[in-house]
């Protein structure tokens, strides 16, 4: 391993969440104003995610009184207090520049079901069960 790389390691940050496209997050990112910091909000879609390693960065959209705003932030920033993904989003692209021509419900993106590192077998070994306990629930039916 060499020099930039051990530098590179000692300054990511230990624990950041898996980033997709699509995905709706909040970023607790600290804000400088004069001499006092404060923590900012921003919740948003994330459009994009570029970059590996440190030099990885995401960029979030959302819509504020009819105005659409996009921020990029650095995963491994000290500005980065810490981002929330709220939930996760079913697309089929990498990058979500088309959500800029939509409005209403029109940029609405479907929740993804399964997780990103669940398999076909973990999620087919859950359903047997929920199909069992939906037909025990069922009320019988008495015919008059």
């Amino acid at each position: 391993m060499n020099v930039i790389q051990q530098l590179e390691k000692e300054q990511q940050k230990k624990k950041t969440p898996a980033l997709r496209a699509g995905d709706t997050v909040k970023v607790h990112a600290k804000v400088v104003e004069g001499t006092r910091e404060r923590i900012q909000v921003f919740e948003g879609t994330v459009i994009r995610v570029t970059g590996g390693g440190l030099r990885q960065n995401f960029t979030v959209r959302r819509v504020t009184h009819g105005v659409g705003v996009e921020r990029t932030f650095l995963v491994h920033s000290p500005r980065i207090d810490k981002i929330d993904v709220l939930r996760h989003g079913d697309v089929r692209q990498g990058r979500l520049y088309y959500l800029r021509g939509k409005v209403g419900r029109e940029a609405r993106i479907r929740e993804r079901r399964r997780l990103v590192g669940e398999t076909e077998a973990d999620s087919a070994v859950e359903e047997p069960d929920a199909v069992a306990e939906g037909v025990a629930e069922e009320p019988e039916k008495q015919e008059a």
